[in-house]
């Protein structure tokens, strides 16, 4: 059931903002590598929720990501500043900063930092089927507003998980985007917007296959006549 109800110092990339700025989205992940699905959101929720910034908030280690295959932070940041084209979203390490893991004490340290912003969380649908597996996460619903990316295959399995029928009566209307950073959580939008299909899984195995070609391509090194190769 859907209700209708009617510095800039978040890291070390942030200085203390300005009081123009209010409406602030809060975009989580490994971002290894950054894509254009992490920018296909970021303009989306920019758009539907009106927010002045989003900011890109790049983990050290993503609890619920494996360590092998992990780039370094650094590595991850300059690739994530270097995709972040659009000029409202800010690329972030506040978690390595503050020392928080999970998302929920990343999310109480940024409110206690910033009490003049009103915060929301932008998520993929994939994260909402699951999100029974992110920590407190029924206590993360409870502390901003949420707000929920489609995408490709992820739909019905997220509007069908534990997260959304649990929360099914916070629900509220996608014409209700622009207002959402101000409403008492729990509150969620569901946006069926235009998808992308990137995903850093795809990409980095994309990046792996083309390594592995442009190595058996490599010419083989002569060895003058009589010498065995080592």
């Amino acid at each position: 059931m859907i209700v209708k109800r009617t510095t800039r110092r978040a890291g070390t990339t942030h200085r203390r903002a300005s009081h123009a700025v209010s409406r602030v989205g809060l975009l989580g992940g490994s971002f290894n590598p950054a894509h254009d699905g992490h920018l296909h959101i970021s303009e989306m929720a920019i758009k539907h929720l009106a927010l002045h910034e989003l900011w890109w908030l790049v983990s050290p280690q993503n609890p619920l990501k494996p360590v092998a295959g992990m780039a370094p932070l650094p590595s991850r940041l300059a690739a994530a500043r270097r995709k972040a084209r659009a000029p409202r979203i800010r690329v972030s390490d506040v978690e390595r900063e503050l020392g928080t893991r999970y998302t929920i004490d990343t999310v109480r340290a940024l409110k206690a930092r910033h009490p003049e912003f009103h915060f929301v969380l932008v998520i993929g649908a994939d994260n909402l089927a699951q999100m029974p597996a992110w920590h407190a996460w029924d206590a993360l619903f409870r502390e901003l507003p949420v707000a929920v990316f489609d995408r490709p295959s992820y739909s019905q399995r997220a509007l069908g998980g534990v997260a959304a029928l649990r929360f099914a009566g916070r629900r509220l209307d996608p014409r209700f985007g622009p207002q959402l950073a101000y409403r008492a959580p729990p509150a969620w939008i569901f946006f069926r917007t235009a998808l992308n299909p990137a995903s850093a899984t795809e990409l980095r195995g994309r990046e792996t296959a083309h390594e592995m070609r442009a190595k058996l391509k490599e010419p083989k090194t002569p060895h003058p006549p009589g010498r065995r190769a080592p």
